[in-house]
């Protein structure tokens, strides 16, 4: 009993580097800067429709600070915010 135990290991997605200058970047601020949509407008909306997660949790909050160790998932890209060096 218990020797037939699989453990699946979620294979994380190799993620990309998004340099800030500031203390901060809002969540639809750092998609439009990541390439990822072509308008806060059209950021707002997938933000709001719950389709990007923030540090793994979904996030309707457009506004979202993200800080430097913060990451957000949106279509499968994984983008990791970082500080300028």
């Amino acid at each position: 009993r218990g020797q037939n135990m699989k453990v699946t290991v979620k294979k994380k997605e190799a993620s990309r580097p998004l340099e800030i200058t500031t203390e901060y970047i809002k969540l639809q601020d750092a998609m439009k800067l990541a390439n990822l949509v072509g308008s806060g407008g059209e950021a707002k909306v997938l933000i709001q429709e719950g389709q990007v997660t923030v540090n793994g949790e979904i996030c309707t909050m457009r506004g979202k600070k993200l800080r430097p160790g913060d990451s957000f998932t949106f279509q499968g890209q994984t983008i990791l915010v970082t500080a300028k060096a």
